[in-house]
């Protein structure tokens, strides 16, 4: 198996704020990331295959950015994530919940290979890995 790991970039702002908290709660638990703020995402997206006999390769590299772009990037770049994406309306958008939330967006979308991680990079200091709940999670 040959596992490829390609990049792409989206900024987007959010806060971490749960509304069954009081402002109080919410700044003990969250501290300054209660006020909204902003980063620059870099999301790894890792597919797993044997490469085609024709080609080489595991995937096609232009679809796979294509996917990422339509699924992803397109829907969360320069958004407020609280606001405009209906799923953190109700779900704190940690960079936990946004790396799982982009591995269901791409989960069975990839043709001829298999997602295997989501890596998502919230600044230089923070990254998280989620494998999905299949085989390859922890």
């Amino acid at each position: 198996m040959v596992y490829v790991t390609r990049r792409a970039f989206f900024c987007a702002a959010h806060r971490y704020y749960d509304q069954s908290l009081s402002s109080e709660k919410n700044r003990e638990q969250f501290g300054p990331c209660v006020n909204t703020h902003g980063h620059n995402y870099e999301l790894e997206v890792t597919v797993v295959g044997e490469p085609d006999e024709k080609t080489g390769m595991v995937v096609n590299l232009t679809s796979l950015d294509a996917i990422v772009k339509k699924r992803v990037i397109d829907i969360l770049d320069h958004k407020n994530l609280n606001v405009d994406i209906e799923e953190f309306k109700s779900v704190v958008p940690t960079t936990e919940m946004i790396a799982r939330y982009a591995w269901m967006r791409l989960e069975n979308c990839i043709e001829g290979a298999t997602l295997y991680r989501v890596r998502l990079y919230e600044d230089p200091t923070l990254f998280v890995d989620y494998y999905g709940e299949g085989e390859h999670a922890g």
